[in-house]
């Protein structure tokens, strides 16, 4: 949140990405929100670069996450398990981030799109909603869409990170090998954890982020 909030604010200052036109807000002031205000290709572009910079340096726990996980791997301890894959080589710990890029980078542009959208627009019809109120429903509902059109490239994420046939290893013969199996719907085994995950964390996360911000700007100095 802080890599999207600091890249939205530097990509404010180009007209580019700078939103043309802002509705103005009726009603209850305390429903509008400091963040930087892009125009929907500023919020995909903040969204994707600030998401796929921060899984690149994650990649690595996120392979640990997924091994320690599961039952293919006989790992005792989180300290164990990475000094394991740390000894395989840096293309271990990255392993599976190009699956990861493909999932977050349009996971966090669509979600940042739809979160200010909805929000805009809740916020337009229900002025007299207050603002937690506002922000949870709109993380909650761009959530939902953007794990939903992400998570083919979860699935293949996870197949590659954790399993350890040959046939696992590239990006096009993991997605090749789910289709063979499974077909369209093995591309959505996990979808409803993932959605109830996301619409949780995505609803409580910015309710409170966007709280603290508000609460940051309007308390007096003493």
């Amino acid at each position: 949140m802080t890599s999207l909030t600091q890249l939205r604010a530097i990509m404010a200052t180009s007209p580019y990405f700078t939103a043309v036109q802002q509705r103005q807000r009726l009603g209850n002031s305390s429903n509008s929100s400091v963040l930087p205000k892009l125009s929907n290709e500023g919020n995909l572009l903040a969204g994707a670069t600030a998401r796929v910079g921060v899984g690149f340096f994650l990649n690595p726990f996120t392979v640990l996450k997924a091994r320690f996980e599961s039952e293919m791997y006989a790992y005792r301890t989180l300290s164990g398990s990475l000094i394991a894959i740390t000894r395989m080589g840096p293309h271990e710990l990255l392993r599976g981030f190009l699956a990861s890029s493909l999932r977050d980078a349009p996971y966090a542009g669509l979600f940042v799109v739809f979160y200010e959208s909805i929000k805009r627009e809740t916020s337009h019809l229900f002025p007299s909603v207050y603002a937690t109120g506002i922000h949870s429903f709109s993380a909650a509902s761009a959530g939902a869409i953007a794990t939903l059109v992400t998570q083919p490239f979860d699935v293949v994420k996870t197949k590659m990170q954790v399993r350890t046939e040959d046939r696992y290893r590239g990006f096009m013969s993991t997605v090749v090998r789910t289709w063979t199996q499974r077909g369209i719907g093995g591309f959505f085994d996990g979808a409803s954890l993932r959605l109830t995950r996301k619409v949780f964390s995505s609803a409580i996360g910015w309710a409170v982020f966007e709280g603290m911000l508000l609460f940051m700007q309007t308390k007096p100095v003493s």
